[in-house]
């Protein structure tokens, strides 16, 4: 799929899930304001949170979408993965929110008013969060991105802590208060691990970590005839834009047009097993002293 044909098509499902995470979470925090619930209202701010990441998201595509240029001649694709981590973020932001309110009421008493409204709010957003998980996580892995899949984690995690608030309810219906500040905290635990795996996705890529291992790359260089082995092979980017280089070894009688031929072949069928390498460099040279092959 061609570059300005998948980031198109990332961030129309960006916006549609955009509206669906605003109407949901503003029937949260209305919801839960009006009926005292704890629970109701720190998911419908976690909810908003999901909104605020569709817009970084939008923005972050914006800039990636840019060609390279004379100051980023590898392109601009890691403003998406940057994106991603904006996400991580906020998510941390409403962890401290969240633990703040529900500290205040473990502190000061009060129960919610638990309502058969209560419950339909509840469960129809779960229901909406679902299938925008469900959509996110096809597109995601239809189009290759990370961002969309970061997202996807971002609303999965709101579809568990509205389960948590809905045992909430019901323990409070049942005349167990305490369970609306417990039912926060679980809250919680589920945004922070969110929190930590977009964080952790978004390094790995910002850090440069290996992405093609050193084996499989090996596998496919030594089949190209005339090749003797290779090494230094180096990998980097994200799971749909990868950079490769690496030391391929020749006869060092070979002519130089006849290895730079070589050079090529290694590279197609690099870029024909692997086609989200976006570029690969190799040097050509003759096999080092003691070397097998």
């Amino acid at each position: 799929m061609r570059t300005e044909s998948r980031y198109s098509e990332v961030r129309k499902v960006l916006f549609r899930v955009l509206w669906l995470n605003l109407a949901v979470a503003l029937a949260k925090i209305i919801f839960g304001q009006i009926s005292g619930s704890i629970s109701i209202l720190s998911d419908g701010f976690h909810s908003l949170t999901d909104g605020a990441s569709n817009v970084v998201a939008l923005v972050g595509l914006r800039l990636a979408d840019r060609p390279p240029d004379a100051n980023h001649p590898y392109g601009h694709r890691k403003f998406e993965t940057l994106a991603a981590g904006a996400i991580a973020l906020f998510l941390l932001i409403v962890v401290v929110e969240v633990a703040q309110v529900a500290f205040v009421r473990f502190r000061s008493g009060g129960a919610p008013a638990v309502t058969g409204a209560s419950f339909a709010i509840m469960l129809t957003t779960i229901v909406i969060n679902v299938a925008v998980v469900r959509a996110e996580r096809k597109a995601a892995k239809r189009l290759s991105s990370e961002l969309l899949l970061a997202d996807a984690r971002h609303t999965q995690s709101d579809v568990l802590t509205s389960i948590a608030v809905v045992a909430a309810l019901v323990g409070s219906a049942y005349g167990y208060p305490l369970l609306d500040p417990l039912a926060a905290l679980v809250i919680v635990g589920f945004i922070g691990y969110a929190g930590f795996e977009i964080a952790r996705d978004a390094a790995r890529i910002l850090s440069d970590e290996i992405v093609i291992s050193e084996e499989d790359v090996s596998k496919v260089v030594q089949s190209v005839p005339r090749v003797l082995g290779c090494h230094q092979i180096r990998s980097r980017g994200s799971a749909d834009h990868v950079f490769l280089d690496l030391h391929v070894w020749m006869d060092g009688a070979t002519p130089l047009v006849d290895a730079h031929a070589v050079s090529h072949e290694v590279k197609d069928r690099l870029m024909q097993q692997y086609p989200q390498i976006a570029d690969a460099i190799i040097h050509i040279e003759p096999p080092p002293l003691g070397a097998r092959w």
